[in-house]
């Protein structure tokens, strides 16, 4: 209820209010996306055995159904999506924001996934910027732990929409004015731009 009613039309009223043609959505709209429940699991250091961890209504994308988005992109309505999928049986999941707009991205063949956070892009071991990487080195990056925290899924998320047809992404700084029209019209763009090769 908070991400599809509160959090959601706030957004769509301040798309709206500065201009532009927004409508809300869930994932549950239209069957726009079809989930089924995370499972991770967790080894038991004392006995070695692995555990399946209940994360309750946590869940993750299985498919995205774009007839919706296309219908809305003809009316030039600019779709915001609660990240909230169903299952088979009608079981409403949380999912989350930044693996959404990945799956959304593929199946919509996507240009580019722009993903905005709180920090200036992909940061190395010493707080630079890496403004340009390729799948394989951010999987690298991944595996010697250079990537910590959030960044990690949200990498991942990129990594998973490259590899499903999104030709880069990238990963800005959302707390920067303008740091998308940056990205998209100049030359050096900004944040970090992951590519496949």
């Amino acid at each position: 209820m908070v991400l599809s009613g509160l959090i959601n039309a706030q957004i769509v009223t301040a798309i709206n209010g500065a201009g532009g043609r927004a409508v809300g959505l869930s994932g549950k709209d239209g069957s726009l996306i079809h989930a089924r429940k995370l499972r991770r699991t967790k080894r038991d250091p004392d006995s070695n055995i692995e555990k399946i961890l209940d994360l309750g209504f946590v869940g993750e994308p299985e498919t995205v159904d774009p007839h919706i988005l296309d219908s809305l992109k003809r009316t030039e309505f600019i779709p915001v999506i609660a990240p909230i999928g169903v299952d088979g049986d009608g079981q409403t999941y949380n999912i989350n924001a930044d693996t959404v707009a990945g799956a959304v991205a593929s199946a919509v063949g996507a240009t580019r996934l722009l993903m905005l956070t709180d920090v200036a892009g992909v940061l190395d071991r010493s707080g630079g910027l890496i403004s340009e990487m390729t799948v394989d080195e951010a999987r690298r990056y991944m595996e010697d732990e250079t990537l910590t925290g959030g960044m990690i899924p949200k990498v991942a998320t990129c990594i998973d929409a490259i590899e499903n047809g999104v030709a880069a992404a990238v990963i800005l700084d959302g707390r920067v004015p303008h740091s998308m029209l940056l990205e998209m019209f100049t030359e050096h763009g900004s944040g970090t731009l992951i590519r496949g090769t």
